[in-house]
C-alpha cells in the first residue's frame, strides 16, 4: 500500500507557494500603488466580509510580510507534514474562524495580514502536542514553542496598530480545529528493531545460556556459604 503520508519536500513545496503568493501580491501593490487596505476585514460591514478571505494575502509593508512568512515557513511547512488527515481542514478553520471573529467584535478598522494564521497553526499545534501525545507531536509542538513561544502572550492587546484581534480568534480557531480534528488524524507507527519481537529463550543474553551462567554463579555462592560454615564450626 503506498504511504499517504506527505514528504517534508512537498509540503515545503506548498507552505513556500503560499508565501509567493503573498510576495507577489505585496510587490504588485507598491508597483502599482493599488489601495489593497480595502481587501482587508473592516468589523461590522457588508463589504468588509470580503476580507474574511482576502485579508490573510494583504500587508501593510514590506516588513510584515517579512514577519508573517517566517512564521509561516516553520509552523505552515511542521503542520502540512505532521498531519496529514487533518491539515487543510484544520487551515480552512483558523482562517475562517479568525477571519468572522474579527469581523463580529474587532475595532472599526481595517484588519490585514496573515498572523492570525500564524497563531490558528502554532495553537493547533500546541493543543495537538498536548493531547494526542505520540512522538511526533509533541516533537512539533517543542520546535513551534521554542521558536514562537511568545504567540502565547501576542494575543493580548499590545499596540494599538497591531490586531490582536486577528491573534486571538486565529489562537481560538487553532484550539477548535484541534477539539474537531484531533481523533481523526491517525498516529504515526511506532518503527519496530528485529530484537524486539525475539523470544527471550532465544536470546543468549536473556535465555537458557544465559540462566546456566547464572546458576552456575549460585552454586559457586554456596559452596562459599558451605566452606565458611564449616570453619565456623570448626572454630567453635
Amino acid at each position: 500500500m503506498k504511504n499517504s503520508s506527505p514528504s517534508f519536500k512537498k509540503s515545503l513545496k506548498y507552505t513556500l507557494t503560499f508565501l509567493l503568493l503573498i510576495w507577489l501580491i505585496e510587490a504588485c501593490k507598491h508597483h502599482f500603488h493599488l489601495p489593497l487596505h480595502y481587501l482587508g476585514i473592516y468589523p461590522q460591514s457588508a463589504f468588509g466580509l470580503i476580507g474574511v478571505i482576502t485579508a490573510p494575502l494583504i500587508h501593510g509593508s514590506w516588513e510584515h510580510v517579512i514577519n508573517n512568512s517566517a512564521a509561516l515557513l516553520l509552523l505552515g511547512t511542521l503542520l502540512l507534514y505532521s498531519y496529514s488527515t487533518t491539515r487543510w481542514k484544520a487551515l480552512a478553520i483558523v482562517w475562517l474562524v479568525s477571519g468572522l471573529g474579527v469581523w463580529l467584535f474587532g475595532r472599526p478598522s481595517f484588519h490585514y495580514g496573515a498572523s492570525g494564521l500564524t497563531h490558528g497553526i502554532f495553537y493547533y499545534l500546541l493543543v495537538s502536542g498536548i493531547l494526542r501525545r505520540d512522538k511526533r507531536s509533541v516533537g512539533v509542538l517543542m520546535i513551534a514553542f521554542f521558536m514562537y513561544g511568545s504567540m502565547l502572550l501576542t494575543i493580548l492587546p499590545q499596540r494599538p496598530e497591531i490586531s490582536f484581534e486577528a491573534h486571538f480568534f486565529g489562537g481560538l480557531g487553532g484550539v477548535i480545529a484541534t477539539l474537531l480534528l484531533f481523533r481523526k488524524e491517525s498516529k504515526p507507527k511506532e518503527k519496530t528493531y528485529e530484537w524486539e519481537g525475539r523470544p527471550e529463550e532465544d536470546d543468549p543474553f536473556i535465555g537458557d545460556e544465559w540462566q546456566g551462567e547464572e546458576n552456575s554463579a549460585l552454586r559457586e555462592i554456596e559452596d562459599v556459604d558451605t566452606k565458611h560454615n564449616k570453619a565456623n564450626e570448626t572454630e567453635y
